[in-house]
């Protein structure tokens, strides 16, 4: 049997490294930063490469465009700055920015103008489709790759970096959560032989699944079991979906990442192709999230409406009522199936 190294990146990537490292001066001041209510890709790459560059000699800070996830507090330390309170102030006297997790300016909300403002260089690591409205000018990409988090643990294993016990657990909380635990469609052979490589590194699994997904507020569930009987069902066209009221989050104490996985129980459905979570954020937008299977490319159905992601997994932010919201896109997704 053939051995395959499950280490070696294509020639693109590599030179996507090469390209990010020319940029990684020792004394230079960053700032790190990713997407509206960052998911666990986006803080476990963001807390991993700010103790890679610290490495280097670099300084740096986090400043997000929405706070920091309790669910995700445990990968910060005394060693990582957060300054996301600061805003657009943040962004002050730095020499160079690196976004992660999205590659479209527009994702980083209230920060998103101050950053098309600077004239430091600003860097992209990413691995969703590419925007026509990128954050930076200097790319890493890769579609191919599970999580930014791969992007991140490849830059470090190309340029020498030490992947500390600490490094490891903030990578590994990145794929982990990007693959659904390691379920979704993303996942393969190399995301499983990163993640074993990172295990020996420090990290523990079983504190990871309690820290991520055994650790929900009673209001989480409470919630769930409201939004669950929203349920609608379309058997004919492999459609199903759920709506979340305006409130909800403050109704039931939790907060928006408390919401990850909820479209999960509409794909859960036998024969579905394609679930919507609809979201009712109070004046007069609602987020819908898409997830399919299958065949079904959602980033395109999402673009339809101002949004966009994975194939797999996108979404959209859109205005109009919830029932509007809802009825325009579940005619559109009929059509489509």
């Amino acid at each position: 049997m053939t051995q395959v190294d499950f280490f070696k990146i294509s020639a693109a990537r590599r030179e996507g490294i090469q390209r990010v490292a020319r940029e990684l001066q020792p004394g230079r001041r960053v700032a790190l930063s990713t997407h509206i209510n960052a998911d666990g890709d986006g803080c476990g790459s963001e807390a991993g490469l700010a103790r890679l560059l610290a490495q280097r000699g670099m300084a740096v800070h986090i400043v997000n465009p929405t706070p920091w996830p309790d669910l995700f507090d445990f990968l910060l330390a005394d060693d990582v700055e957060d300054r996301s309170a600061d805003g657009g102030d943040a962004l002050k006297e730095i020499d160079l920015l690196i976004v992660l997790d999205i590659s479209d300016v527009r994702r980083l909300g209230a920060i998103a103008e101050r950053v098309r403002s600077l004239t430091v260089p600003r860097v992209v690591i990413d691995h969703h489709i590419a925007s026509d409205d990128r954050a930076g000018d200097v790319i890493l990409t890769d579609t191919t790759a599970c999580a930014t988090g791969e992007l991140v643990y490849d830059l470090a294993r190309e340029l020498g970096f030490e992947i500390t016990p600490r490094i490891a657990k903030s990578l590994y909380s990145a794929i982990l959560t990007d693959t659904g635990a390691f379920r979704f469609s993303n996942t393969t052979p190399r995301s499983h032989a990163i993640a074993a490589d990172l295990l020996a590194a420090g990290v523990d699994p079983e504190e990871m699944y309690q820290r991520i997904y055994a650790s929900a507020p009673a209001g989480r569930v409470r919630l769930l079991a409201e939004v669950l009987q929203t349920l609608g069902v379309d058997e004919h066209k492999g459609l199903a979906w759920l709506s979340m009221s305006a409130g909800a989050l403050d109704q039931y104490h939790v907060r928006q990442e408390d919401l990850d996985g909820i479209v999960e129980h509409a794909r859960s459905i036998a024969g579905t192709r394609m679930a919507v979570f609809f979201r009712d954020l109070g004046h007069g937008k609602v987020k819908a999230s898409f997830r399919s299977t299958g065949g079904v490319d959602v980033n395109a159905f999402a673009r339809r409406f101002g949004g966009g992601g994975h194939a797999r997994a996108s979404g959209a932010l859109i205005p109009g009522t919830l029932d509007d919201v809802r009825e325009r896109v579940l005619a559109e997704a009929r059509q489509l199936l």
